[in-house]
């Protein structure tokens, strides 16, 4: 099931997006620049000339022309941009789905490194470090005053390289140090559990690993459950900002047993792409409910639209961020790579999800706990700044509240869905009809 196609990344969240990665050198036929255009350099020259030269304090022409390319870009939308050459390493590392590291989930706690989780079987793990250790130096340099991605840089590198991480850990009496040598660290995309007689599949982010990730989840539940007792699945995808354009497809592909699963139009009328679904459902019809909110972007916008077009899922939370256009990452050699919006993508019904997103069949709203209660945690397309207005786009925009309690007695939604698949609770929605599909004529 798994498909060949042109290798296609989404982005952060703020800037989630499907791209297109061309490989070696791209050239391009472009419209012959008039005279104006000309003009309009010999002012850039002009302009970059006198700031070199006469700038209070001596400038850095490398950073002046980075810049200036990205003033150009990001003037276009939000999503085009200059990817300097470490930029494009670290997308390659993100799409890729692994690393050379040590296995740690990570974030800022007073300007230490906490350990949030190690990851299984990883060096950090084996090493014995603890989820909630604090890391205050790296190789004997002080965390403080590093940002996260400092820190994150220095604990990332080759295979088989050591590195001295200093712990300070509740309870011990004095710093730990820990020599750790790195590994090739392979991130799960796909998260997953029973939930009694429910399972339930989290996809975080589409890379390289996802689709094969999905089918062993699956494959581990069904053997776990009963089919006769398994009364369906949570497709969670909350909070993912995207990825891999042919890992979504890859992934409705494996629900879906017949017809389109989106396509892409660019700015010719006859620059269109589409890509459909073949025969076989991994679930053999089992019920699905798609969880959805203002973090689900892009890729996993997607895989909502494709599986509620089609009739094959009921979509259940709150409206998607709404991100409805392809980048394309063209390759500059050493220079980086440059990232470009060159069409939109629709899903089987032939709808825009620019500036709009997936709207739930059911709607339902996850309550913010009181420490959160004031604070603007909406996501949406449409808020952003310079943003391509989309087909259907209308005054409510996109996007909606971005959380998810840590705790799932909490998770609203997720419980909605629960009662639903056991029949603790009825909707019209659900089950939904794969007779009323509504696709693109």
């Amino acid at each position: 099931m798994k498909r060949n196609l042109s290798l296609l990344f989404a982005g952060a969240l703020v800037g989630a997006s499907a791209v297109s990665l061309l490989h070696g050198t791209s050239s391009f036929s472009a419209n012959a620049a008039g005279s104006d255009t000309y003009r309009q350099l010999a002012i850039f020259g002009d302009i970059f000339e006198r700031v070199r030269s006469q700038y209070v304090t001596p400038p850095d022409d490398k950073k002046l022309v980075e810049s200036a390319i990205n003033g150009m870009l990001t003037s276009l939308d939000p999503h085009s941009s200059y990817l300097d050459p470490e930029a494009a390493k670290d997308m390659r590392v993100q799409t890729k789905g692994e690393f050379g590291g040590l296995g740690i989930e990570v974030t800022m706690d007073n300007e230490l490194v906490k350990v949030v989780a190690p990851i299984d079987d990883t060096p950090a793990s084996r090493a014995g470090v603890l989820a909630g250790d604090l890391i205050s130096a790296i190789d004997g340099e002080e965390v403080r005053g590093m940002s996260l991605n400092d820190a994150v840089d220095k604990m990332r590198g080759p295979v088989n390289t050591p590195i001295e991480l200093t712990i300070l850990r509740e309870g011990a009496d004095k710093p730990i140090e820990l020599t750790i040598v790195r590994d090739i660290i392979k991130v799960k995309a796909v998260k997953f559990r029973v939930e009694e007689d429910v399972g339930y599949l989290k996809i975080t982010s589409f890379t390289e690993k996802t689709f094969d990730d999905l089918m062993s989840a699956i494959d581990t539940i069904s053997k776990e459950v009963p089919d006769d007792e398994l009364k369906g699945y949570v497709l969670d995808l909350r909070l993912n900002p995207g990825g891999l354009l042919d890992q979504a497809v890859s992934v409705s592909d494996a629900f879906l047993d017949r017809g389109e699963i989106v396509s892409t139009r660019g700015r010719e009328a006859n620059d269109i792409a589409r890509f459909d679904s073949r025969p076989g459902d991994v679930l053999n019809g089992k019920p699905v409910i798609v969880l959805i909110n203002g973090g689900s972007a892009s890729a996993s916008e997607i895989v909502a639209g494709a599986l509620q077009d089609h009739r094959r899922a009921t979509v259940l939370g709150t409206q998607s961020f709404g991100k409805g256009s392809v980048q394309t990452i063209i390759p500059l050699g050493e220079n980086g790579a440059l990232r470009l919006t060159t069409a939109l993508y629709y899903t089987p019904s032939g709808e825009s999800i620019q500036g709009k997103g997936i709207t739930p069949d059911i709607k339902v709203d996850q309550p913010l706990p009181e420490e959160l209660q004031g604070r603007d945690l909406r996501r949406g397309e449409s808020d952003l700044r310079g943003h391509i207005k989309g087909e259907e786009e209308n005054e409510e925009g996109s996007g909606s509240i971005a959380y998810v309690p840590p705790d799932a007695k909490d998770d609203v939604q997720l419980n909605a869905a629960l009662e639903l698949l056991r029949g603790e609770k009825t909707d019209p929605a659900f089950p939904p009809n794969p007779d009323k599909a509504v696709m693109n004529q």
